[in-house]
This record gives C-alpha cells, structure tokens and sequence, in this order.
C-alpha cells in the first residue's frame, strides 16, 4: 500500500523550535508504523523560503537571502537528523524543480482564465504573508490569533486567482467527505469561513525581486501562497513524474492550527481548478503553550533550544514527551520541569525499570541465558491477546494523528507488563526449586513482553529497538523483523530460548533537573547567565554572526519604541549579604534592600567578585523581571553589569541614593 504523509514547510527565519518539532515528530512516528506494516511511504517535510520576510530578515542580518536562508535551513536539517526523522525528501521552494512547477501551473490556470491581472488595494500582514479585507480586521489589526500585529495599507498591480469561483464546489466537496479537514472543531470552523464568502486572491507582488517570477511578466514575483503550497506536488515531480504517479493524492497533511486556512481553502481550490485530486486529509493540530498559556514561537520568544534538550535527555524522551502532551485538536503545554517528570515516572519507572528488571533477573537466575518456556497458562494467553489489542489500538490512534492516545494505549501494556512481575514475584520463585518450571516461564514471559514493548514503542522511540538488540545477543535469528515489524508484536515465542541477553545500562536513567540546569550554567560565564537573563526580558538579542565588510554598528541591537524600554523597571539597591551558591563557580545569592523590602538575587558573577566585596554597594536591579529559579533559590530579580572581552563590571553609584529610587 502506497501512503504520503507532509508536514508543512517551515518559514527559515529562524531556528527550528518545539512547535516544527512536534509537527515532524507526528509525521516520522505515522511513517515508521507504515513501514513497520510494509507499506510503501513517502514523507515530505521542507522550508518556504521565498517570502518578504526572509529578505528583511536578511537584510538585517547584511547578507543575501539565500545566504541566509542556507544557513538556517542546514539548523532544521541537523535537528531532523538529531531527533531521528526519517524523511525521504526535503523541498526548499528556491529549488529548480519547485520553480518549474510553479511557474507551469501559473501560466496554466492564468491560460484558463483562473488568473488574471487587477490591482490590489487592501491591507497587508507581513509576517503572515496575508492580504485582509478591512472588515475582517480586529480593531485596526491583523485577526489571526497568533498574531494581531499592525496591517499596512498596500496598492499595487497585482495578478489574482480566481478563489471565489470555486467556494460552492469546495463546500460541495466538504459536505461528501466529513474527515477532509480533521479534528471536527477546525473542519466546522473552515465550513463557517467558507459560509462567510471567500474573495479573489492576489498571487503576485510587484515590490519583491526575491522569488519566483510569473513567467512573461518578470516584474511580478508569485505570491507565498500559490507558491508554499505548490511543493506538495512539486517535490513529487508533478505533473508526470513516477513518484507524482505513485503516491499523489496524499494521504495526510500534517499542519498547525494557524495555517488551517490556507490548506482547506486555498490549497484544495488550486487543486480543483487545475484538475489535481485533492489529499485525503487535512490535520491541524494544537500549539504548544508555556506556562503561562502563550503559544511558543519565534516571534513570542519563549521557545526552547531544541538541540538542548535533546543533548540533556534525548531524541527519545523529547519525541515520547512532545507526543503525549498534545491531546488531539487541543493545545499542549511545554515546560521543561514538566518534562522531567515524564522522563523520570514514565520512561525511567514504568518502561525502562520493567527492562532492567527483566534482564537482570534472566542474568541471576538463568546465567543470562533465556530460558524455555515449561507451560503456557492464562497469563500467557493473557499477554498475548492483549499485545494485539495494543497493537491495533496504537494504529488506530496514531493514524488518526493521535500520538497522545496511541501512547496511552501502549502505557496500558506496559502498567500490565510491570504488575505481571509483582504478581508473579520470580525472587520468590528462585528460593524453591520445585517452582523452577514457573520461574523460567514468567521469565520467559518477560522477556518476551520486553521485545513486544520494544516492537511498539519503535515509531515513538526509535532509539529503543536499536539499544535493545545490544542488550539481545540474536546471531542465530537473522530476521530484522524481530523488532521492527508491526505485526511481530502481535505474535508469541518470537524470541528463542537459549538467546544470551544482558541487563546494560539503563534505557532511560533517572534525571536530577538541578543537576542537568546546573550543568548547563556551567558551560558559560558569569557574562553569559546575564546576557541570557537580559534576552528573556527583551533588554538584549542575540548578535548576528559577524559579516564581512558589515558596518560597525551592526553590533547594535534593534531600534525599540520607548513604550518598551518604559516597561522595564531599574531601581537603585543596597547589597546587604553575599554568598556563593554551592556546587557552581558562577552563582552568587544576593540580599539586596529595594525601598522597605528585601529581595534575593541570584546574579553570575561569582568569576569576578568575591561576596564580601559587593556588601554594602548601591548597584542597579531590573526590578520587574519574572522570578526565576536557579538552583533552587527563587531569583527576584537581575542585576545589570557590563561585560567586554571577558571582563565584566556591575554598574553601581558614586553617589549615595536611598535603596528603591528609580533609574530614568
């Protein structure tokens, strides 16, 4: 069976982050069951690069577009590596093969009359790439939700699809196929817009010299969304090519709750006007939240460095997280603390723990040795049955784009697998050896539901089959299919006794947070904790690579508006105590005086001054900073100090000024 599965392409604007991790993520663990069940897979995943944004991100930057671009794109081909994606093909739409595409299909629905030339009066978003109509505006602003930034009054020529002439046979379509747009609340909410009227769209600009241009008019370059979307089939070869032949139309579309629109929408009708089969499934997901409920993002400046992550806990554990946090059509939370105590109570204590066990108890009582099975009993039967029950409910989720429920089921099993050891308690076994039959069947039952556990959790996790067959000395079974076939799972006696297996490490040692962030401070300076802390706020942004030829103050920050430099609030501070933070070289705990209260500061300056130095000196505190904890200790606060060539100096006052006066 053919199945072809995309996630969006992601804008390169910047490092890929949690919420393109999930996406991708979703789409390897549907992939890599597919395959497990012998299916002939194509994953698509890519980069939209040609977009007015990218070239003002360049701009600031100094360099050219695709100068840009390269780099950013080789970050999210690296991440896809780290985390185990297992895609076949990577587009970039400033790829040849895309342009040709592009500009066929343009001339083609331009020759029909689905194209034609106007001019645009209306209000453009620009980091949404999206003209709006006045009346769908929020108070003057952009109305997506995620964005609500300032619209900017455009004219220009412009060509435009013909988008309204396809809105009934579109509703047509939505009405005969319930599951195209999938989960039911973004499927009725499309239904509605659509209800609303939809109105002709503009596919090309005139003020860009960055993209691809509309064949025999070259001032006009092809709007984003005619040409982002188009690389679902472009990356296929379309309209003659094997691959095109094969797997088109697809399967699913994997894409975040905010770009729903425009591939229910816009994406469908260009399909229908140029007579391409439209895809079977549409998906959008949730976003991912903080703690505070914002959506992580780039442009919110609260997502983590996924590459962090990965080198603290894993591919395995940030791929088992990400999926059981976001419940189908709802959003998900991301907090690293959060993360931990999955790792610690899911993969640690449930998984992980029930492996070791095993193994260990195959090495002490069996000389490690697998041994053969004397009976089978209900438990057996038991196991069996319900190793297929699993099984099948884990297809059925994940292929309904539940990675979430998909583990829920598999924790089921793995709940069983663990009580089955306690009930049968093998420890007790051992001492009596009359009992020695049952011991070497409950172990061998064991070891048996360890490699059907291995077998399941592979799309999640692929990292655990691989570290299990180092655990499982298999010379004589020669089938790779041991754990890597879906329906192996659902069979019995795969593993042969007399098998040598050994305990090893741990799949997934326990982890102490306050370790792992306290080796991350220890990785930089003082400087660097301040640095950090100030680009939280928004004080500081992280200096672009340095360009040849680039002006000097290229080193500047951007320009901000005083309503933002008014947020922050400075205030003098008197230091009344100083000690070092145990277990750390960087860290000092501060007691500073503000006004009639006293505060603790955690501050990284323990590499450029002794506590004793600091007490009694008036210095400044960011005093509305979010509390953080470092090492324990709730920081109220930061204090600012300058730092050059590695030399760094807190900023205090020559002239005595009473603890809480403001900095202006």
């Amino acid at each position: 069976m053919n199945y072809y599965i995309s996630t969006p392409i992601y804008y390169p604007n910047a490092s890929p982050h949690i919420g393109t991790a999930y996406t991708t993520i979703l789409a390897d663990a549907m992939t890599r069951i597919r395959r497990m069940k012998g299916d002939h897979v194509h994953f698509l995943t890519g980069t939209d690069e040609n977009s007015q944004k990218i070239v003002r991100m360049a701009e600031a930057k100094g360099v050219s577009p695709q100068a840009y671009v390269d780099r950013i794109v080789a970050s999210f081909q690296k991440l896809w590596r780290e985390l185990d994606i297992a895609n076949d093909d990577f587009i970039r739409t400033t790829e040849s093969r895309h342009h040709r595409v592009v500009q066929d299909l343009f001339v083609r629905l331009q020759a029909q009359g689905d194209i034609y030339k106007s001019e645009y009066k209306g209000w453009y978003c620009t980091p949404c790439e999206t003209f709006w109509p006045e009346s769908k505006l929020v108070d003057g602003r952009c109305p997506n939700e995620d964005c609500g930034r300032e619209v900017t009054w455009l004219t220009e020529e412009s060509y435009f699809f013909r988008l309204s002439k396809y809105q009934e046979r579109l509703l047509r379509h939505l009405e005969d196929n319930p599951d195209f747009i999938q989960p039911v609340s973004r499927r009725n909410e499309m239904i509605k817009f659509i209800e609303g009227g939809l109105e002709d769209l503009s596919v090309s600009r005139t003020s860009l010299s960055w993209g691809i241009k509309v064949p025999g008019d070259e001032k006009h370059v092809v709007y984003v969304w005619l040409d982002a979307l188009v690389n679902y089939i472009s990356a296929l070869g379309y309209p003659d090519g094997p691959l095109y032949a094969q797997y088109w139309p697809a399967d699913v579309h994997l894409v975040g709750k905010d770009i729903i629109r425009f591939h229910t929408v816009i994406w469908p009708i260009i399909l229908m006007a140029a007579s391409v089969p439209l895809p079977k499934k549409v998906f959008g997901h949730g976003w991912f939240l903080d703690r505070e409920g914002a959506k992580i993002s780039k442009s919110r400046g609260n997502v983590a460095d996924t590459f962090e992550l990965i080198r603290c806990y894993g591919a395995d554990a940030i791929r088992y997280y990400l999926l059981r946090e976001m419940p189908p059509g709802q959003d998900g939370t991301f907090g690293e603390e959060a993360l931990v105590e999955r790792f610690n109570s899911d993969l640690a204590n449930d998984f992980g723990n029930f492996f070791s066990r095993t193994l260990a108890m195959v090495e002490r009582y069996c000389e490690g040795i697998v041994p053969a099975p004397r009976f089978e009993g209900e438990a057996q039967e038991a196991l069996r049955a319900l190793a297929a029950e699993t099984a099948d409910a884990i297809e059925e989720k994940l292929l309904s784009c539940d990675g979430a429920g998909a583990l829920d089921a598999l924790w089921q099993l793995v709940g069983w697998a663990n009580r089955y050891v306690d009930a049968s308690a093998p420890w007790a076994l051992a001492r009596d050896p009359e009992q020695r039959g049952e011991l070497e069947t409950v172990l061998y039952t064991c070891v048996e539901c360890a490699r059907i556990l291995g077998v399941l959790a592979a799309p999640f996790m692929p990292g655990v089959p691989v570290k299990l067959l180092r655990l499982f000395e298999l010379p004589d079974v020669g089938d790779p299919g041991l754990f890597d076939s879906w329906e192996n799972a659902k069979k019995w006696r795969q593993i042969r006794p007399g098998t040598r297996v050994h305990k090893g490490d741990p799949l997934f040692p326990r982890i102490d947070l306050d370790q792992v962030l306290a080796e991350r401070e220890g990785q930089g300076n003082g400087a660097d904790v301040i640095r950090e802390q100030s680009q939280e706020l928004g004080l500081t942004q992280p200096q672009p690579e340095a360009q040849e030829n680039s002006p000097a103050q290229s080193a500047i920050n951007p320009e901000i508006d005083i309503e933002d430099f008014a947020k922050v609030d400075l205030r003098v501070v008197k230091v009344l105590a100083a000690e070092r933070v145990p277990k750390t070289d960087k860290l000092l705990k501060l007691s500073v005086q503000l006004g009639d209260e006293e505060r603790v500061v955690v501050s990284g300056i323990a590499r450029h001054y002794e506590p004793e130095d600091l007490v009694g000196r008036l210095v400044i505190l960011v005093a509305n900073l979010k509390p953080a904890k470092l090492r324990g200790i709730v920081s109220q606060g930061m204090i600012l100090a300058a730092s050059h060539e590695g030399s760094l100096e807190v900023l205090s006052l020559d002239q005595p000024l009473p603890p809480g006066a403001q900095v202006k």
